[in-house]
């Protein structure tokens, strides 16, 4: 091999982030998060026995998924509803776990995001940075104003880290009152302390918060994937100094 061939190998990205295109790699992402989710969650899926994670959002919206050309594995994912799919849908994925009544005016340059999960072995950082600069391009395409989505929490630990996280998160990122949404079914705050020692935040929600996300309320309790979901909100005329070459170039 010549020297610059050599040299043109040695310099393609490892990793790559890209909108699924086939059905393929929508399935390959669907088994990345059935292997987070059901392997190491411990979440009951309904889809358990296919061996992947689906449901009836997953035909409405766009899969964003990173790509390690090495191993030749989906190792991040994202999963996107723009508004024109929602219009098509039944309601948000989210109306699921929250009243979103307050947010009613901005859902025609809302797009809702979830589903998101990294590979086990690649929680460095780089993955999520890929999957933000992926949201980036598509907020553009779609003329996105808001992005929207639940951010999960384990509570493997009894709720003591939610609850920890949530006293935390309201004194500095609440969200101004007419934007607030309500669970359907609420972490009982007050029957867990907030006693788990400092840890650090979750990658996804650090994510959103260093963009200037806001939490819109208390999170929601979700039993069968065993977790607290912080409902997030992105306006897109918020975006920190940082994200902004992300999103408006």
């Amino acid at each position: 091999m010549l020297l610059n061939e050599q040299l043109a190998v040695s310099a393609k990205p490892r990793l790559s982030v890209r909108v699924a295109s086939e059905a393929q790699d929508i399935r390959r992402a669907q088994k990345l998060r059935f292997d987070v989710f059901a392997g190491e969650m411990g979440a009951e899926l309904a889809s358990h026995d296919l061996g992947i994670d689906c449901d009836e959002y997953d035909e409405l919206c766009d899969h964003l998924i990173v790509e390690d050309a090495a191993s030749g594995l989906v190792v991040g994912t994202y999963r996107m509803l723009s508004p024109a799919m929602a219009r098509r849908a039944p309601s948000l994925y989210s109306e699921h776990e929250f009243d979103l009544t307050r947010l009613a005016h901005l859902r025609a340059g809302l797009i809702e995001v979830g589903r998101s999960c990294v590979h086990r072995d690649f929680r460095s950082g780089a993955v999520i940075a890929l999957l933000w600069s992926g949201l980036a391009d598509y907020v553009q395409l779609h003329g996105g104003q808001y992005l929207a989505g639940c951010a999960s929490v384990s509570l493997s630990d009894g709720g003591h880290q939610a609850v920890s996280l949530y006293r935390q998160l309201e004194a500095k990122h609440l969200s101004p009152a007419e934007w607030r949404v309500f669970p359907h079914l609420p972490l009982p705050l007050d029957r867990v302390c907030d006693d788990a020692p400092s840890a650090p935040l979750p990658a996804l929600i650090k994510g959103y918060l260093r963009a200037g996300a806001y939490i819109c309320g208390e999170p929601a309790w979700d039993p069968d994937f065993n977790c607290a979901d912080f409902f997030m909100l992105l306006p897109m005329g918020r975006l920190s100094s940082r994200y902004n070459k992300h999103f408006v170039g």
